[in-house]
Formats: C-alpha cells, structure tokens, sequence
C-alpha cells in the first residue's frame, strides 16, 4: 500500500453501491464468490455474493474452504482460476466461413461483441500478472485482437492482501501484497472492533469518477493505520519463499541438472500448473467443419507445453519426454521470459503449487537447482 496516497472509506453499503454502479453503467462485474466447494471468479449480481466470512486451506496439491471468525469478504489466497479466463478465454471464435450453392465463399469474423468488464477482487499478484499479459499478447507485434479489445474496457478494482496463504511467494517475486499501480481503485479491508470497512485509494480518473457517485466518506487517521500494518503483516507471512538468487542465470545454467529427473518422475505432465497460471499464454488453433464441408469454423484455443502435441514439427515431437517437458516450462517461466519480455513471468500466487495433482512446488524445485549448481562450483 502506497502511504501518504488520498484516501476514503466505503462500508458494506458502499461495495453495494460501487457494484451496482458498475452494472448500471453496462459492465459486467465478475468477482470472488463460494461455488462448487471453492471460491472462484464469477459473475456478480451484487456485493452480497462476495464470500464474506470464508478462507481457504492451502496446501501443495490441497486445497479447501474453511469458515472464519469474521465476515471478511476478501481474506483468501487466489483460487483456481485468473482473469486470464476473462481476458484470454480457455476458447474463442476466430472466423467462420460459408459455402454458397454457387461456389463463393463468404468469411465472417468470430465474436463480434465482447463484454466490457469490471473486476472486483483483483489481488496484486494477479495485477503483476496482468500487466505481463498486456506486454505479451497486446504490446508486441502479433497483437490478439480479442484480449487487447476486452482489455482495454476492463476496470479493475484491486483487493490488497492481507491473508496470505501457505503457497503465496509474491514477496519473492515483487508483486504484492500491497497493489502500487495499475488498478482504477485499490481496496484494503479493514474488520476491526470499529465496523468492517473497505479503505479506497483512486488509481484512475475512471475510478474517481465512479466513485463519486457512491456513499463514501473520509478516511481517518486510524483506518489508514490499520491498513498499512494488515499489509504489512501480510508481508512477513508468505508461506512460501523464492531462492533470491538471480534465476535467469540460475535456470540457463542448469539445463542439464539432475533434478530435472527427480521431479519428472513425479509430474504427471497434465498441465494443470500451465492452466491454473495468471501469465501462461499459450494458445493452439483447430478448424471444425460440418457433414457437407459447406460450412467451416476456426477457433483459438489454450494450449500446454506439457501437451506432447505442442512441440510437434514434422516428424514428431521436439519435446519428447516428460524431463524435457516441465523443463521447458519452469526454463521458461523464471528464465528465458526475460530474454522474450523483460521480466520473470512467475508473480508468486501459487497456484500452480495447490493444483498440482502430486504437490509438485515451483519454489522448491528452484531450490534445488539452486542446490545442486553450487555443489558443482569448483571451490
């Protein structure tokens, strides 16, 4: 949390209001809510779907709801999906194309809406790993269409975090748990003996002019206080740290390590951590065709370096083992992202750690080549 920054103050009625705001505005507000034994990102008809008085459970490929002893409505760790799933869906249309009986065919573009949205809950890791994302699909020279128009219509309204959980790293990574830039209003929840309320810094002229037409009022000095030492609190609790070691140089040293055997025998190569992933960006296309092969459609859909099929040139696949495969991926992750985007593409959620079927832990493999390349230099 920046101090000194302008603040006000929003109680329960307020979040109500600021949702309501923004649906009455066209926007579709998607945020936090409990469904389906876990807390995930959804569509909000109110505030009041939040999941005020729940927490989750964390663990290396373990995850669970647990119930708190207040009604906090964002004291939880991420779950298992990102706003990728928004602004990167898992599968979009591209084009379709139609025979006519006279031999011309007609081509017309997918999707021709797309939903302007407003993102509620957006913790700070996932700011970080959203900025990546613009970087990568919309700031290059191979722009996607489709995420840089949903991305360029989306508010986002940050929720600081002051309940880390036991796979969180975002320290390490420098992406939390205090949200400094590129959010429209950044809330930090405050539920003490004087009322549950949501303290509000603006980051944006969008986000001043929402707000101002909501019920606020004033910050004071004690609510700011209690903030600041929340986030800092949540700091000094990361269940998890990186090696601060320098990992670019780390994982190009490291290509032929030992460990890459010791955690493939234990990958099962599903590529769950790719799709849990707030930055992982891979996409494949498919063309589908009817019986008569008269009408003919192309989609975009999310792909996996741990899929066999990705690395496939003629004759077969480059990346054959699943050795070969998870190295690929962590490689890439905390190392050669650098080289292709000027920055690690780990922000340090964890999530690839809780949804990983065997529990395998990024922060720990890193350790381990850590490890095992200084037991090689020469002394």
């Amino acid at each position: 949390m920046t101090t000194g920054a302008a603040t006000t103050v929003l109680d329960r009625e307020g979040l109500n209001a600021l949702v309501a705001a923004l649906t009455a505005s066209g926007r579709t507000v998607v945020g936090p809510t409990v469904r389906d034994g876990a807390i995930v990102l959804a569509e909000l008809g109110s505030a009041d779907e939040l999941p005020y008085g729940w927490g989750v459970e964390l663990e290396a490929g373990h995850y669970r709801l647990c119930r708190r002893d207040d009604e906090a409505a964002f004291a939880h760790s991420a779950g298992p999906q990102s706003w990728k799933n928004f602004l990167h869906p898992q599968r979009e249309h591209l084009w379709s194309a139609d025979r006519s009986p006279d031999g011309t065919v007609q081509i017309s573009a997918g999707s021709a809406e797309r939903p302007r949205y407003a993102f509620l809950g957006v913790r700070p890791c996932d700011l970080r790993a959203i900025a990546i994302q613009d970087r990568v699909l919309a700031g290059g020279a191979f722009r996607d269409d489709g995420y840089e128009e949903r991305r360029r219509g989306a508010f986002l309204i940050a929720a600081e975090c002051t309940e880390p959980g036991a796979t969180c790293f975002c320290v390490s990574m420098g992406s939390g748990p205090g949200a400094d830039a590129g959010f429209d209003l950044a809330l930090t929840e405050v539920v003490d003996a004087a009322g549950h309320r949501f303290l509000v810094r603006v980051g944006s002229e969008a986000g001043a002019e929402l707000l101002a037409g909501v019920p606020h009022h004033a910050s004071d000095p004690a609510i700011r206080e209690a903030a600041v030492a929340a986030v800092t609190a949540a700091a000094d609790r990361m269940g998890r740290v990186m090696p601060s070691v320098d990992l670019r140089q780390l994982m190009g040293a490291s290509l032929d390590a030992e460990r890459w055997d010791d955690v493939a025998s234990r990958c099962l190569t599903c590529g769950n951590c790719t799709m849990v992933c707030p930055t992982c960006f891979c996409t494949t296309t498919e063309e589908v065709t009817d019986l008569t092969g008269d009408h003919a459609e192309r989609w975009q859909r999310w792909d996996s370096c741990f899929d066999l099929d990705f690395s496939y040139v003629h004759g077969g696949s480059v990346r054959t083992s699943g050795r070969s495969r998870y190295r690929q991926w962590l490689t890439h992750k905390l190392g050669t992202w650098h080289d292709q985007f000027d920055s690690s593409g780990c922000v340090g959620c964890g999530r690839c750690i809780v949804w990983c079927p065997v529990g395998i832990d990024i922060t720990e493999e890193a350790a381990a080549l850590r490890d095992e390349s200084a037991r090689k230099e020469p002394r």
